[in-house]
């Protein structure tokens, strides 16, 4: 994984130190909270319902053992004892004081971390695929692609205030892991007719208010090519995008609202120019810092002891199904460690799991782990020999819960528990599923299934994208959640489509369990998952599993 430079080091710390002056000018009065604002958010800090609450950079998801260590250690010393992952591979602290920012962005600097650019409206945390060097239908580690970005947006000064925030991912494999196509720029790996290796280049994604799948600006652009086509990009974004209305200042409304051929020829024109102007240099920096992301030094052991406790240990085996996935080397596997035992709140992780998780890195997976947009944890490199051990000490640490890509698996947003912006609860309604489910002993037989909740409007639970999506919303003072069928995050997204009337806060589990009920009836064998079932039938039968008053009515 890539490595600060001297430069790095003395960027981050400049910037640590200017934001120390900065806070210590809130606190004695000299800047008000509307002066501060821009300052804090430049950094990462939000002004939350009860709280600060500090989110902090993991770029493309990447960490090691010892910056997850720090992160632990922060949790104790500065928070309330727990991290909470996010949507983009972040993680963020919900209780900081004021006073305690600068000294935890100095115990970040010194693990290589920081939380610049994870909020404000600029050029956000470069996301990538959270198997990125490890899966076997990999063309390419797109982390150094996200690392490349990641500098070269950093403190950008045509960039730094934008009409809104602008987000970027990018994926190595034709399956998408990394949501490309809901971003403001997708990036996908691709080889053309000769071979060669770059990019397909999608446009004007994203969810909030409008959602909107991306559209193809780009079917090939050579690798080569990149940072002066995003450029390019961005440029004609900061030109054309709209200013006067903030809900309508993302480029996916540019691109509505010009059409993506006017697009595509202003971004190419503009390109010319760009194209000429960087003259090489960021191609040696790429060559560099490919370096850092070398393939680690594999092992080779006998599977003996793998193979014998899957064969006797049925927990043991369940986890093996549902929480590995295949590596490009035969002798590893790719493991998830699920942040959704029953009951828990998606994405939080005390600070003792977050040691338990790092000794595992450190002993075990290469010193290296990741975290998803699905808020998991990752270890990319595991040998097959080490998953006794591994989940030995996962249960032991409650890490252990074998239901990766199941019902349970929800992605939430903080949602009124937390956020200022948020119109209803998603915590316990994520909560509430996950232990029904686990109740009912179902979720296995439901197999793969994505239900994601997002507390308001803005979707930083993702739910447009969920096969099952769920909106929290504010009507007259109480609470209703709409539900959305049949979206997908992956290669073939698409948005879900709205299925009726909202539910009261007690109706909304109910409501889920008659449609997963619909489901188990109507699916045409155990192996169609609930989105083929969905786009083979259609929403009716849903509908009326939701709404059977509407149909008794009808009848």
């Amino acid at each position: 994984m890539y490595s600060y430079t001297e430069f790095d080091k003395e960027f981050i710390n400049e910037r640590n130190k200017q934001f120390r002056a900065q806070v210590e000018r809130r606190i004695d009065g000299s800047l008000t909270e509307d002066e501060f604002k821009p300052l804090r958010l430049m950094n990462g800090l939000y002004l939350q319902l009860h709280a600060y609450m500090l989110r902090v950079a993991i770029p493309y998801g990447t960490l090691n053992g010892g910056q997850m260590r720090q992160l632990a250690l922060i949790a104790e010393k500065f928070d309330k004892g727990y991290g909470h992952f996010t949507t983009r591979q972040n993680i963020q602290f919900n209780w900081p004081k004021l006073r305690d920012v600068p000294d935890i962005l100095d115990a970040l600097a010194e693990v290589e971390m920081h939380a610049i650019q994870t909020s404000g409206n600029c050029v956000r945390n470069v996301t990538a695929d959270h198997f990125a060097g490890a899966a076997s239908d990999e063309i390419e580690d797109p982390r150094p692609t996200a690392e490349l970005l990641r500098q070269w947006s950093t403190d950008h000064p045509e960039f730094a205030f934008l009409g809104r925030k602008f987000k970027i991912a990018v994926t190595g494999s034709e399956t998408d892991r990394a949501v490309t196509k809901a971003h403001d720029i997708g990036l996908r790996m691709v080889r053309n007719g000769d071979g060669d290796a770059g990019y397909e280049v999608i446009v004007g994604g994203g969810l909030g208010r409008t959602p909107m799948i991306g559209k193809v600006l780009r079917e090939f652009l050579l690798v080569e090519d990149l940072l002066p086509y995003v450029e390019s990009v961005l440029q004609v974004y900061n030109r054309l995008g709209r200013r006067d209305n903030k809900y309508k200042a993302r480029i996916k409304i540019t691109v509505h609202e010009n059409g993506i051929e006017t697009i595509r020829e202003l971004v190419e024109k503009r390109f010319v120019a760009q194209r000429a102007a960087f003259g090489g240099n960021d191609q040696k920096l790429f060559a560099q810092i490919k370096e850092a992301f070398a393939t680690p030094a594999y092992l080779t052991a006998p599977l003996d002891g793998f193979v014998e406790l899957q064969n006797k240990d049925a927990s043991f085996r369940s986890f093996v199904d549902t929480n590995l996935s295949e590596h490009k080397n035969p002798e590893y596997s790719i493991m998830t460690i699920s942040i959704k035992a029953h009951g828990q709140t998606p994405g939080d992780a005390t600070a003792d799991q977050l040691r338990v998780m790092a000794g595992i890195a450190e002993d075990f997976a290469h010193n290296e782990l990741r975290i998803s947009h699905e808020q998991n944890v990752i270890l990319p490199h595991v040998h097959k020999s080490n998953l006794p051990e591994i989940y030995a000490r996962l249960r032991e640490a409650g890490l252990a819960t074998a239901n990766i890509g199941l019902i349970s698996d929800i992605i939430a947003c903080p949602g009124m528990d937390y956020c200022a912006l948020a119109t209803a609860r998603s915590i316990p309604v994520a909560q509430q599923i996950a232990t029904r489910f686990d109740e009912l002993k179902l979720e296995h037989d439901i197999g793969a299934l994505k239900i994601k909740i997002s507390g308001c409007i803005n979707a930083c639970g993702h739910h447009h994208v969920g096969h099952i999506g769920i909106l929290g919303l504010d009507r007259a003072g109480v609470e209703n959640y709409q539900i959305t069928l049949g979206g997908d995050h992956t290669e073939t997204a698409a948005i879900g489509e709205r299925a009726g009337p909202g539910f009261a806060y007690d109706e909304i589990v109910p409501a889920i369990e008659r449609l997963i009920y619909t489901y188990l009836d109507i699916r045409s064998d155990e192996n169609e998952v609930f989105l083929e079932t969905y786009r083979r039938v259609g929403l009716e039968p849903f509908k009326a599993a939701l709404y059977p008053e509407q149909q008794i009515a009808a009848e």
